[in-house]
């Protein structure tokens, strides 16, 4: 898999970012951007820090994400502005002096103190936009967030620059060599938490570093959608591993989810199989013009198409989707746009300036509802699982009859199966940024 140079790239992304925000600042009546990197939250009633989560914002423009109580100030025909805290401690380490593929392209104030940014900042308060959380405050520099700005900026950043993408292909490789890890551990009949561990060393990051808490289910718990409990005792027997866990690479995230069975499980590994398949099907629909929406529906008839074919519903898939039969199955989102953050930003988007794409009537936990543009990365990820709590409300609303009762219970002690991919959406064809992952981390 060829990885591109981010460092190479930056240039043409930085330039990128300098036009949106000029756009973005004329529309909102402003001269200046101002973005805090973000402080510190303290657990309440105590003196320790919760780990810190660097400003989105902020990490769009600079691949930094532990330098609390800095700055990002830019003005429309100037070098953009880096205030960079570097305190004087010995309790803590220190940042590392500003170095890297961006360093040439700013210029860089040092600051010892967070206090010493405000001699910094642009002189007018008035007449900066000052994007950041009420906790970034800084005397009387409270973020105020205008929507004309944010909304504009928000809405481009669904569109990834190469330099994004070279970032999101480094996590997709990252990601991958976990996987494989925790897929070994599993097959070696590890538990839930020794399964994680091997993970994070396959990754080389820590649970505060990943983009979100690892899923790490076996049996049963795979009904559970975000399952992060982490048994410290494998269930016996071991029948199926579910793990949607990803990593991060200069702020940006992957997220990948597979589902495995153990030996002699056949039939549950061929419903891993048919749900494979459905999911490659799927990630190949991604195209420029494609509605999301519509890739989320066709997916509730291919997974009820898959439920069909293994005797679970006796229903055809297009009664199943009409009846709310295919949501006790498969009920979450097809999945969400991707990037700086793990559920990205601007989902759903109307437009540019702002407002809002309803999601589909009866599909109240789709992510992503805009139609699909060139640049856009977004996550494929269906799933078929059998939830007590959803099966029960079937029947209580008089549809028990088409579900086969029977298949159901042979299949409930597995939990269930997501696959999730990566997929930029290009001029042509879809790019999986996943699979390519996979297959050389097989080599």
């Amino acid at each position: 898999m060829i990885q591109q140079d981010p460092g190479a790239l930056y240039p043409d992304h930085l330039a990128v970012l300098c036009r949106r925000a000029e756009t973005a600042l004329a529309r909102g009546g402003f001269d200046h951007l101002v973005v805090p990197s973000g402080t510190l939250h303290y657990q309440l009633f105590d003196d320790r820090d919760y780990p810190y989560a660097v400003n989105p914002q902020f990490k769009a423009w600079l691949p930094l994400t532990r330098v609390p109580h800095s700055w990002i100030v830019f003005t429309p025909g100037k070098r953009p502005q880096v205030i960079f805290h570097q305190p004087f401690d010995y309790w803590h380490v220190v940042p590392d002096a500003p170095s890297g593929w961006w360093v040439e392209h700013f210029d860089i104030h040092v600051i010892r103190a967070p206090e010493e940014a405000l001699a910094l900042l642009p002189k007018e308060r008035a007449r900066c936009a000052v994007l950041g959380e009420p906790q970034s405050t800084l005397g009387g520099w409270v973020p105020d967030n205008p929507a004309a700005v944010v909304d504009y900026l928000e809405y481009h950043r669904a569109f990834k620059t190469p330099y994004e993408i070279a970032l999101m292909r480094q996590a997709q490789v990252l990601g991958a060599r976990g996987h494989r890890a925790a897929e070994v551990a599993f097959r070696n009949g590890a538990d839930e938490f020794s399964i994680h561990m091997a993970y994070c060393a396959a990754v080389g990051q820590d649970a505060n570093e990943l983009p979100y808490g690892n899923i790490i289910a076996l049996n049963e718990h795979a009904a559970v959608l975000h399952y992060t409990e982490l048994g410290r005792r494998a269930p016996q027997p071991l029948r199926s591993f579910l793990i949607d866990a990803g990593a991060s690479a200069h702020g940006y995230a992957s997220d990948i989810t597979r589902t495995y069975a153990t030996q002699g499980h056949d039939e549950f590994a061929a419903m891993i199989a048919a749900v494979d398949a459905a999911q490659r099907q799927m990630c190949a629909a991604v195209r420029a013009g494609v509605d999301y929406k519509q890739l989320h529906i066709d997916a509730h008839l291919s997974l009820m198409g898959v439920l069909k074919d293994f005797g679970v519903i006796r229903v055809s898939p297009q009664t199943a989707l009409e009846t709310g039969v295919s949501a006790a199955f498969f009920p979450h989102g097809l999945g969400h746009l991707i990037g700086l953050q793990v559920h990205d930003v601007a989902g759903f988007a109307a437009n540019e300036e702002g407002g809002r794409i309803e999601r589909p009537a009866g599909h109240p936990y789709l992510r992503m509802t805009r139609v699909l543009g060139p640049g856009m990365v977004v996550t494929i990820e269906p799933g078929v699982y059998f939830i007590d709590m959803l099966l029960d409300e079937v029947k209580q609303a008089g549809h028990g009859d088409s579900i086969n009762w029977d298949r159901v219970d042979f299949f409930r002690p597995y939990g269930g199966i997501r696959i999730e991919d990566e997929v930029l959406c290009t001029e042509g064809e879809a790019d999986n940024l996943t699979r390519p992952a996979f297959e050389a981390a097989n080599g």
